[in-house]
């Protein structure tokens, strides 16, 4: 059985990395754990929020909630099965973390993330 533990993760697609590090610095009075040209990852109140400069040209029009989930793959067949748009297969982004997004009927988009078992 699969299973969800929330949104734990929210990704945001920007254009100007550097204004966006400053404005989340500002906003959640952290450093970011990851500072690279194509991610930057902030850890604040539980939440994992991320700038992706990349994001837009993926698809990304807003930001993406990401689900953790046990199994991705079951997951992201099942939302496929139920009618959402591929967007992002799955993709191992390091160390074993697999995330995938896909689109809804409505345009929203949905993220998974599955991290690697303990």
């Amino acid at each position: 059985m699969t299973t969800t533990t929330g949104v734990q993760t929210i990704i945001y697609p920007v254009k100007d990395l550097d204004g966006a590090k400053a404005l989340f610095s500002a906003l959640l009075e952290v450093e970011p754990y990851a500072d690279e040209p194509y991610y930057v990852g902030f850890k604040a109140a539980g939440q994992d929020v991320g700038l992706d400069p990349n994001g837009h040209a993926k698809g990304m029009t807003g930001p993406v909630p990401y689900w953790h989930v046990t199994d991705l793959r079951a997951r992201l067949a099942a939302l496929l099965a139920a009618g959402a748009e591929l967007l992002q297969d799955a993709q191992d982004v390091g160390g074993g973390r697999l995330i995938a997004f896909v689109k809804d009927g409505d345009g929203n988009l949905v993220g998974l993330l599955q991290d690697p078992a303990a």
